[in-house]
């Protein structure tokens, strides 16, 4: 995939929330506190430095969060030990409890929150042996901002931070002053159908030996992935079916330069929580066949996303502006307002040709005022034409609120015919095709009015699924590490 540096009611097409428990939004990604520590259901692990050598710490750790109003506090607390398999530190023990509170500020008109963490309290006691690490004092600053749009939330995070060490030796009962300080920043995003946070964080630990350096990466991802199931038996009413896979794992890696102890080296440390796996319902359309468009269709039915009684998918039938909008307004779990409250004034519909009463409706003003659709005409939506690939693709880039990313207005696509792509659009097919969601046909033409047909329409919502499945997790991810 290219990058910039490298998302019920019955009609044709119907588009439902998930029946399955895809119904709620994953829980936000976030590594484990400043330290580059990994978890899963049963244990949590870190490295620890302070030794002058690395030192693998596990345990229990136990991660709350409550908000109150604007106030958000996180708390940590650690019970670990060192390597059970290493003479020296199979008796090491490290106790940690640690309380941030944030100030959460939400700038409506803008769609972004911004937020500032400090530390409200910590205690931290680390032994090895007769000899003591304990911290004298904690400083901690890190602000983030979140830009809140319809398809998927994408936040930055930047955190200072001094940490006072005051170690005894046990022996000599001699003591001394560790500092550390701290740099980082992280990245990440949530949206219905996972969520990746990356942080990066540098650290200087200052003895009286000398100084070391230490680099941690830390992800934390949870994701649900689509699975085709055979059915191997061949007297059966099917063939297959779908499964989604719900998973969660954290990987950390720690680059460290102690020239008073180890040395230079690397160490990685993963934990993966136990999937979770979800049968869903069989398609069992009769006019598919080979259709290129048949994998997509038959997932995007197993996920309730086409929500069809007929054993007919009438793959070639034009896709509606209506049918499509409310689908992929649903497939990404968008943010509806609140319908208002009767009033003794009859309401009035944005367009006039549709309906207040059509269950559905509160998607389209949603999604009107989210900037994600406009009217043919200020006064008209025309739910019943056939959605144009032009139209189709600035939903959905809007949806991601990436159209911003396409260059200095002016700028030409590279299809051929550039020239036939409104003004309007021509940043949504720029950004569509940098992030592989679109592409033109064999001689290059993008063809931005020629309608979209069912299985069109299919074939570039499984793309976007997929994107936000995948892709995102991959850039958040993968490519940092890996880089």
């Amino acid at each position: 995939m290219k990058c910039f540096t490298k998302v019920r009611t019955s009609i044709l097409f119907t588009i439902i929330l998930l029946t399955v428990s895809l119904n709620t939004s994953p829980a936000s990604a976030s590594p484990i506190d400043v330290n580059g520590g990994v978890m899963n259901e049963y244990e949590y692990s870190e490295v620890f430095f302070l030794t002058g050598e690395p030192v693998i710490f596990s345990g229990k750790a136990v991660t709350t969060e409550k908000e109150n109003k604007n106030t958000l506090t996180r708390t940590y607390r650690f019970t670990l030990t060192g390597d059970q398999d290493h003479p020296t530190y199979k008796d090491a023990k490290l106790t940690r409890s640690v309380n941030y509170v944030a100030n959460i500020n939400e700038h409506e008109s803008k769609g972004q929150t911004t937020s500032q963490f400090e530390v409200k309290s910590y205690s931290e006691k680390v032994t090895f042996g007769k000899d003591t690490y304990t911290l004298a004092d904690y400083q901690y600053s890190e602000g983030m901002v979140a830009d809140n749009l319809p398809a998927s939330t994408f936040y930055s995070g930047n955190m200072v931070g001094r940490k006072i060490y005051k170690y005894v030796d046990g022996s000599t009962k001699a003591e001394d002053i560790i500092t550390v300080h701290l740099n980082g920043r992280n990245m990440g995003y949530k949206n219905f159908w996972g969520a990746t946070e990356t942080q990066l964080m540098d650290s200087e630990i200052v003895t009286p030996k000398g100084s070391a350096f230490i680099t941690s990466k830390a992800s934390d991802s949870k994701s649900r992935i689509m699975v085709y199931e055979p059915f191997d038996p061949t007297l059966a009413s099917f063939a297959g079916g779908h499964s989604v896979i719900s998973s969660s794992d954290m990987v950390s890696e720690y680059t460290y330069n102690i020239p008073f102890g180890a040395g230079k080296g690397k160490l990685e440390l993963q934990k993966k929580n136990l999937p979770l796996v979800e049968r869903l319902i069989v398609p069992k359309f009769r006019d598919l066949g080979r259709h290129q468009a048949k994998d997509s269709i038959e997932k995007l039915y197993s996920l309730g996303i086409f929500d069809e009684n007929s054993q007919f998918f009438s793959p070639n039938t034009p896709m509606q502006r209506y049918q499509y909008t409310i689908g992929i307004l649903k497939a990404v779990d968008l943010r509806v307002l609140e319908e208002p409250k009767k009033s003794r004034v009859p309401r009035v519909p944005i367009f006039t040709d549709l309906s207040v009463k059509d269950p559905d409706y509160m998607y389209i003003e949603s999604a009107v005022a989210q900037g994600i659709i406009n009217g043919v005409t200020p006064d008209l939506f025309e739910p019943d034409s056939p959605i144009t690939r032009v139209q189709a693709i600035a939903i959905l880039v809007r949806a991601l609120g990436m159209e911003g990313r396409a260059p200095s207005p002016g700028f030409r696509t590279h299809y051929v015919d550039d020239y036939k792509i409104s003004a309007w659009a021509k940043d949504s097919v720029y950004v569509a095709t940098e992030l592989g969601l679109v592409k033109g046909n064999e001689q290059n033409y993008f063809n931005p009015k020629q309608p979209l047909t069912r299985a069109q329409a299919a074939l570039l919502t499984s793309r976007f699924l997929d994107f936000l499945e995948n892709d995102l997790k991959q850039n958040y991810r993968d490519d940092i590490f890996f880089q």
